[in-house]
């Protein structure tokens, strides 16, 4: 059954703390996992939080630290010393250490890998940080089974028994040369059924997929994806072995990018959360309100430049709205489709082709949506050229549309710019004054004013 937190049992937690009860906080979260945990103390304040993470073993803190929201671990991490810090680090995987250290001010980062005992450890933590956090470098782990080409099973066999004991979870076997660069991988099923004298040279599998340190977050996701790949290793640029990302780690990654691309399509220009301070959700938000509003200000212009004709024909003003709105609908259509066909590394042949394909698919729908305003304006008693501008209007509208939503995400791509910018307000208003413009004018040409 899922652990479930209720008002009660928050403020019985809060009692013992104010009591300093430590050990009945203790006897209380014994059996509880270390997520649950997470979920208690997003709950509490930060000085009782900090208090019970204080309180509790390294072993159940460390893996709850890493459970909870970026913003509660860094008002925690605040309050614990460089020494209590790195207690934590040391019973963390080096990719999770990696990254609690890099929320840490520089002063800080210092002073806590001083106070690191394990050498090998503080020496990964400088390393991993050095790296671009979205790349495969700032995403790997360095705890992995690696045995040598030259070695023989029986020697490998012990040499990976000493291993494993750092490694969480074994999901594969790297073999390397005497100079550490990755040359394979070996199956467990070869490995026990091999002679004991025999060779891992002779024994290991040659080809293997691998990443380089510098390879971006989402090309990792795509090759692990392509390959079903629970881990894959990282080189160096001399190709030598140097960690592995696993699977639960790119969960992680593509969760928090698509996080951010769902913000960024509705028009926010920085990772935030509800609970949030008004400032920050003002800074992120502010700016694409600002550019719809003036996307707004010019479809004004564009309507008072042919006032004379509003005044002439009144039920053009009404049409407007539809107009706008069809714009922007088919452009956020067509954007959707394209950024998801990019994330997913689909979207590839001619742009020949994918123009052709659009023009006819915003025929088909332009044609269809056409034929209905008209089927409307007949039934309403609308003016016939008026109902035909409309319905002429909404093919233009929608052929357009579909052509910048299409192309303008692909051109973003092309200059290394998220293209998830383009699903949302920057679509929809560009798309809003196209449309305005390009009724009125197709208006002006069949109505003579």
């Amino acid at each position: 059954m899922q652990f479930q937190i209720t008002n009660e049992f928050i403020q019985q937690i809060e009692q013992l703390i104010v009591q300093r009860d430590g050990l009945a906080i203790k006897e209380l979260l014994k059996d509880f996992h270390f997520a649950d945990i997470a979920e208690i103390l997003e709950e509490l304040k930060s000085d009782e939080a900090t208090y019970v993470v204080k309180l509790l073993e390294s072993d159940i803190t460390s893996d709850t630290l890493m459970e909870l929201d970026e913003d509660v671990r860094e008002k925690i991490l605040d309050r614990l010393s460089p020494s209590e810090i790195a207690g934590e680090l040391v019973e963390m995987d080096s990719d999770d250490a990696a990254d609690v250290i890099g929320e840490l001010d520089r002063d800080t980062q210092i002073q806590v890998i001083d106070k690191i005992d394990d050498d090998e450890l503080a020496a990964d933590l400088v390393e991993l940080i050095g790296y671009d956090e979205k790349s495969a470098g700032g995403l790997m782990a360095k705890e992995l089974v690696q045995v040598k080409e030259t070695w023989t099973v029986a020697g490998c066999v012990r040499e990976m028994r000493r291993q494993a004991k750092n490694v969480t979870r074994v999901h594969s076997i790297y073999v390397t040369d005497k100079e550490g660069k990755l040359k394979g991988r070996l199956s467990l099923k070869d490995l026990l059924t091999a002679s004991e004298k025999a060779h891992i040279s002779d024994v290991y599998i040659p080809k293997v997929d691998y990443v380089t340190v510098h390879t971006e977050g989402e090309e990792v996701a795509k090759i692990m994806k392509k390959y079903d790949l629970e881990a894959i290793p990282v080189v160096d640029e001399e190709g030598v072995l140097v960690g592995r990302i696993t699977i639960d780690d790119m969960v992680d990654f593509i969760v928090d990018e698509a996080e951010k691309d769902y913000q960024l399509a509705a028009g926010i220009t920085e990772e935030v959360e509800a609970d949030d301070s008004i400032f920050r959700l003002t800074r992120a938000r502010l700016p694409w309100l600002v550019l719809g509003l003036l996307g707004g200000l010019g479809s004004v212009f564009i309507m008072k430049y042919y006032d004379d004709a509003i005044s002439e024909y009144a039920v053009l003003f009404f049409f407007a709205p539809l107009i706008a709105a069809m714009a922007g609908n088919v452009g956020v259509q067509s954007s959707a489709i394209i950024v998801q066909g990019l994330a997913n590394d689909i979207i590839k042949g001619s742009l020949l082709n994918r123009l052709l394909k659009e023009v006819g698919l915003a025929l088909i729908n332009g044609i269809v949506l056409g034929g209905l305003v008209v089927l409307f304006g007949f039934i309403a008693g609308f003016d016939p050229k008026v109902t035909l501008s409309v319905a002429i209007s909404i093919l233009a509208v929608i052929i357009v549309a579909a052509l910048v939503g299409t192309f303008v995400p692909i051109i973003l791509d092309k200059r290394g710019i998220d293209p998830a910018i383009a699903t949302g307000p920057f679509i929809t208003t560009s798309n809003d004054i196209f449309g305005i413009f390009l009724f009125f004018y197709i208006s002006k040409l069949i109505l003579g004013f």
